[in-house]
């Protein structure tokens, strides 16, 4: 084959690759991860059969390559941000927002999530999510060596870190409007000053969708 042909045949299993994702993110969404076929994804596509296997196994390995490919996008920008840091306030606040405005900016798929409890377990167990976790560890040891974070247990204090985003996250952008800001300063002031550094709102409020 030439060099062209092989450049074109490459394109042309991106795009395949591509198209299947797509189809299959916007159904997710419609009919929700469990209602979803195989078949559905395929005839939202102009792909055969055949084809289709050529790429996913089934809707789990797609919805694991979803994740990937969102994780491959924000993780450079989580580190860069940590990173920065210059104290201790700043690498949590950092931390929080960061990743607060790539939930908002990918509701459509936490959204799939929360839909369906069963992908909770999923969402968590890709390499890249893996990694991303790992990644936060190795720039916690390093805040801690900077001076930034005092000697912590470190394995409680990234769990604490996922738990609080994933939950503060996953009531955020149930919000109408979603407040990115007001979620990470909550999540901040949490971390860094307790309970007694939250501030107060009036009853019922806070509840409010």
């Amino acid at each position: 084959m030439t060099k062209n042909g092989s450049g074109k045949r490459a394109q042309t299993k991106k795009a395949n690759r591509a198209a299947i994702l797509q189809a299959a993110r916007a159904l997710f969404g419609e009919l929700g991860y469990s209602e979803t076929t195989v078949r559905d994804i395929i005839g939202r596509t102009s792909l055969a059969s055949g084809t289709f296997y050529n790429y996913f196994s089934g809707k789990e390995e797609i919805f694991k390559a979803l994740r990937d490919e969102t994780a491959q996008q924000v993780r450079p920008r989580l580190r860069d941000e940590r990173i920065r840091a210059t104290s201790f306030v700043d690498f949590i606040h950092r931390t929080f927002r960061s990743f607060f405005e790539i939930m908002d900016a990918n509701r459509d798929l936490y959204s799939i999530i929360r839909r369906n409890s069963g992908l909770l377990r999923l969402q968590q167990d890709t390499p890249e999510i893996i990694a991303g976790f790992d990644e936060l560890r190795d720039d916690v040891e390093d805040a801690i060596r900077r001076g930034l974070l005092p000697s912590i247990d470190i394995d409680y204090f990234v769990s604490a870190i996922i738990g609080v985003a994933l939950e503060v996250g996953d009531a955020m952008i149930q919000r109408i409007p979603v407040d990115v800001e007001a979620a990470a300063r909550f999540a901040s002031q949490l971390f860094t000053g307790g309970i007694p550094a939250l501030p107060t709102v009036e009853p019922g409020i806070a509840s409010k969708a």
